[in-house]
Order: C-alpha cells, then structure tokens, then sequence
C-alpha cells in the first residue's frame, strides 16, 4: 500500500506543466475529535492521492488542518469526499484568491500533537467556547468602533507585507509567543474594550478566542474565514477593503496580494519590496524579502556568505553540511543578523 510521494517536487512540477490543466488551491480546517489519527490520517492519502490531491495536511486528535491543491475537474469528488466524512460535512472551504497551479507539488499527510503549534493546555479551558464569528461587513464594522481593539494574530513576517489598519501586529515568531504578549497589553480593557481578532484562514483565532475568554476578556470577536474570506466578500458585496498589502500565505507562493500598496521593504537594500523568498543555499534556507536586483547580486541568498557557498560545486555544497544540523535561521524567519533592512 503506497502512503508517501513516488515523485520528487521537480518531476511532479514538469508533470502538472505537461498536463496544463488547472488547479486550486484550497485550505480548510475543523476542531473535532479524532479517534485513531494514524487510521484517518492513512485513509486520506489513499484517497486524495488517487484525486491527484498535493499539499500539507495536519491531523490531530484535536482535528485537522488542511492547505492543499486539487485538479479542477476533480474538485467536486474532492468535495464529495470531504462530505462523506461525518465531522467534514459542508466544511467551509478557503479558495485561494490568486490561483498557482505550483502552489504545492507533494502530498504530505501528518499526524502531530496539534493542528496549530499553540503551546496551551486545552484541558485548562473550554475551547468550544469561542468569540463570536464575524462576516466582512460586521468586521468593517466594529474596526472602526473606538472601543475595539483590532489585533493580528499572525507572526511578524505575515503582517510584515500585509495587515488591516490600525491593527496592533505583535513582533512575534510564533502564534504562541503572542497569546501572552496580547494578554499582558490588554490586561486593563478585559471588560470595557471589545477584542477583535483575524489570521489567516481563521484557525489561530478559533483557539486564541476561546482561550482569552477564559482569561476574562468579556467582548471577544473573531474574523470568520479569516483574511482570504473576507477578500472573497470584500469583491462580492463591493464592501470597503481595509486590508493593505499582501496575505502571506504557506505554499509556494508565499503570498496573494489583496491590494496594490507595498508597505514592507527589501531586507537587503531597503527598497519598497513585499516578495519573500528562501535564501538559496541549502544550509541556510532563510525566509527573507527580497526585490529582484537584490536577487541577481545576491544569486539569491541572503548573504555574502551563503552565496559563496551556494556557487561552489553541488557536491562541495554536500560535504559542507555532512554532520551538521539544520540552521537554525529556518526557524527565524526574517531574523538573522546579516539582513540589514529587516523590521
């Protein structure tokens, strides 16, 4: 029974190319109870592979977390599929506002402890006991109410390119780092102010939600779907968009642009500039925003250092990183010493 890839990235790639169909990109998510993960987690790859299904897939025994990519003409097997799972049925699912038919070329199904690295001790709280779920014209709403508190719930190399105005953006790594941080600043309107929460797709705000209610936060609202739903009603009910920038999303795009501002900058020479990238030596891998002239100088790597090590011979590169451990600056997006215009 075949559970992993038979195709590396580069042949799954020239195979989509060659096929010139379309794709869509598509994320979903469910807080349910799942019994035996190992079971369902086996159960979707058989299946998904079969439908031509490519992306990341997180399953928990606190649900599951899903970013993939699926062939346009199998779109509604998929969905028929997902509605045939009892906990899945009519889940709501993300479409990507700008489609890449490369956005993922592997199919990665994975058991983990959680679907969103969180840090908390889900037996302390309620976590069923959520804030209430907003739509787009609800959220413009309370954003512009001087008694809401308008808070990003992703990290600082996601609101770096892209963010609501006037929402307060953590300088955080991680979702978790935040959960703290937000507590401590808003410790003295627990009750007087009303807390308005987005991320992404939806999913940090679910838990984070339920989870300063339990903290004694008494007016906790949250952006329903997140940013890529309130795009999609933004363009159909012809509302006011009050996102600037670009959503940062996790596939090879690494982003969709919601608006045509460009409000970060070029790490390496500080110039208007939203496109992240991965540093090209393989050692370093380090998420960055470069512009394009950068790139060529820097035969796209991050430093002088790296792109002397990228240009030497592939081998040479291997015995270079025989023994040793993945860099830590993986882990540090956008944080390394040798990015001059980092934020």
């Amino acid at each position: 029974m075949q559970l992993y890839n038979t195709l590396s990235a580069k042949e799954r790639a020239a195979l989509i190319e060659e096929a010139g169909k379309e794709r869509l990109t598509i994320s979903f998510y469910k807080y349910a109870h799942i019994g035996n993960t190992s079971l369902f987690r086996d159960h979707l790859f058989i299946t998904w592979d079969q439908m031509e299904v490519l992306g990341r897939i997180y399953v928990a025994t606190e649900g599951i977390n899903a970013q993939l990519s699926v062939p346009a003409e199998n779109f509604n097997a998929f969905k028929e599929h997902l509605d045939s799972i009892t906990f899945l049925e009519n889940v709501r699912l993300n479409i990507a506002i700008e489609q890449d038919n490369m956005s993922f070329l592997k199919l990665k199904v994975k058991v983990r402890n959680k679907i969103v690295a969180d840090g908390l001790n889900d037996d302390s709280f309620d976590v069923t006991n959520r804030g209430v779920h907003v739509n787009a014209e609800k959220f413009n709403e309370l954003i512009e109410d001087p008694n809401t508190v308008l808070v990003d719930m992703r990290n600082h190399y996601e609101s770096e390119i892209g963010h609501f105005k006037n929402a307060v953006t953590p300088d955080v790594d991680t979702f978790r780092d935040s959960l703290d941080i937000i507590e401590n600043d808003l410790k003295d309107h627990k009750e007087d102010k009303k807390l308005v929460m987005y991320c992404t797709g939806g999913i940090r705000c679910e838990k984070a939600s339920a989870y300063y209610k339990h903290k004694g936060f008494k007016n906790v609202y949250q952006l329903d779907g997140g940013i890529i739903e309130y795009t999609r009603q933004v363009n159909d009910k012809k509302l006011e968009n009050k996102f600037i920038g670009k959503n940062f999303v996790f596939d090879h795009r690494r982003g969709e642009r919601i608006t045509d501002d460009v409000i970060a900058n070029c790490h390496q020479c500080g110039e208007a500039c939203d496109e992240h990238v991965n540093c090209a030596n393989e050692a370093c891998h380090l998420l960055f925003i470069q512009c394009k002239k950068c790139a060529a100088e820097m035969n796209n790597c991050c430093s002088t250092e790296c792109k002397e090590v990228h240009e030497l011979p592939f081998e040479e590169q291997k015995e270079l990183r025989r023994g040793k451990t993945v860099s830590n600056k993986i882990f540090k997006k956008g944080r390394s010493k040798v990015l001059k215009y980092k934020k």
